[in-house]
């Protein structure tokens, strides 16, 4: 690499007031990402917005729920505490990330589990109302998952083409809008390009035309501030294993407004969504506020891991968390002007930070094939046809110096 990049990269590193975040995280033990540690053969890990890295903590902690919570106190662990965790973890997460108050959160099922259970909600509460509104780029599970329901219920949907360097604006969604609209589905930040979305403009869009907003944070929790009670937003739903860190198939998290919960009635009646579970009496009553929305067992395990990084988010803030994040894109922006653009690269996310989510998208022919032969160098970011290679910038384990590796890569295999 350049000395005035790796100079860069380097004066940035020792600026960082989260630097030292990076030694809490498996694999971060080298100081500027520049060696793999004897543990990986990763030299530059540029996936954080498909996968955190696993805090250290986390290890310890799973070997001492099977051994003690688990172990000892057996199936009294529910009674005691498993029973409650997803409303308690949910609100730990409202605090440190969400800008919710508590009794508004759960965690539990997948993101298209949730989703799923949502929208059929949203849709059931504005009767008379036949179209779902939702854009062409969005994230195929939200896609199919409306193609979906509107099959089921008969109603249609209503598409708001994107492009695939973009995502859903508030003037595209206000020409969508109708009083046939039910409910609009968006993502915060786009998949594919990062756009970040105006969310508390298209949710006042979404109430004038008397529809509900439900918004998919799964590329925005943990990396870009939320004030899902500022904004209004009724509906939020959101993984956890991406800026969250909660590891392969962590449950998801979904956000109920406190005034529209006892208006809507979940599709998926299961036992723990009961107002009294253990009377297993003959007909379903729901519960009262988010725990109406859990259906099965509580996903006790999985929920553990992302309670550390809720805790390290909570610990830092998650605007420091925002400030990182911006620097980060913006320095990988910079390196792909300077030195992939001459080969044919194209920077396919927003220029401007303020519309711009935490990881950025390069564009060129090459790099499907470019992707796989740095995955078998320690160098992963990741590939979203048809051209794009993702670089996800998770703030608190992310070096620039582990950006500026991962790039030099991506030069050296174009030009191979």
């Amino acid at each position: 690499m350049p000395d005035s990049r790796s100079r860069r990269a380097a004066d940035l590193d020792a600026a960082d007031p989260l630097a030292s975040s990076r030694a809490l995280f498996v694999g971060c033990d080298e100081v500027a990402g520049l060696e793999a540690t004897p543990t990986t053969d990763v030299v530059s890990y540029l996936d954080g917005n498909s996968l955190g890295r696993p805090l250290k903590s986390v290890g310890p902690l799973l070997a001492a729920f099977v051994d003690d919570a688990w172990g000892d106190r057996l199936i009294r662990g529910w009674d005691e505490e498993w029973m409650q965790l997803p409303t308690v973890i949910g609100d730990e997460l409202a605090a440190a990330a969400l800008g919710a108050a508590p009794g508004q959160t759960l965690i539990g099922d997948s993101t298209t589990v949730l989703l799923y259970k949502l929208l059929r909600a949203a849709v059931a509460a504005r009767p008379g109302r036949t179209e779902i509104v939702v854009d062409t780029d969005n994230f195929p599970t939200d896609r199919y998952l409306v193609e979906g329901i509107a099959r089921e219920r008969g109603l249609t949907v209503r598409w708001v083409t994107t492009t695939p360097d973009s995502g859903l604006s508030a003037e595209l969604l206000a020409a969508a809008l109708s009083d046939r609209t039910a409910v609009v589905l968006v993502s915060h930040v786009a998949y594919r390009s990062g756009f970040l979305a105006d969310l508390p403009e298209l949710t006042r869009l979404s109430h004038e035309a008397g529809a509900l907003i439900v918004a998919d944070l799964c590329h925005s929790v943990g990396s870009v501030p939320l004030e899902l009670d500022a904004w209004g937003v009724d509906i939020a739903v959101g993984c956890t294993y991406k800026y969250l860190n909660g590891g392969p198939g962590s449950p998801a998290f979904v956000f109920v407004r406190a005034d529209l919960q006892a208006e809507l009635q979940q599709p998926i009646q299961g036992w723990l969504g009961h107002a009294e579970p253990f009377a297993m009496g003959p007909s379903y009553q729901p519960a009262h506020g988010m725990r109406r929305f859990q259906s099965g067992t509580p996903p006790v395990v999985g929920m553990l891991a992302m309670r550390e990084m809720i805790a390290l988010i909570a610990s830092v803030g998650i605007r420091t968390v925002r400030q990182k994040s911006v620097a980060l894109t913006e320095f990988a922006i910079g390196f792909a002007d300077e030195v992939l653009a001459p080969l044919g690269v194209e920077v396919t996310s927003p220029r401007d930070a303020a519309w711009r989510g935490g990881h950025i998208t390069l564009d060129h022919p090459q790099f499907k094939r470019v992707v796989a032969e740095l995955w078998q160098g320690g160098v992963i970011p990741d590939f979203r046809a048809p051209f794009g290679l993702r670089v996800g910038l998770s703030p608190l384990s992310t070096s620039f110096a582990e950006v500026a590796v991962g790039l030099d890569a991506v030069r050296d295999a174009l030009t191979r």
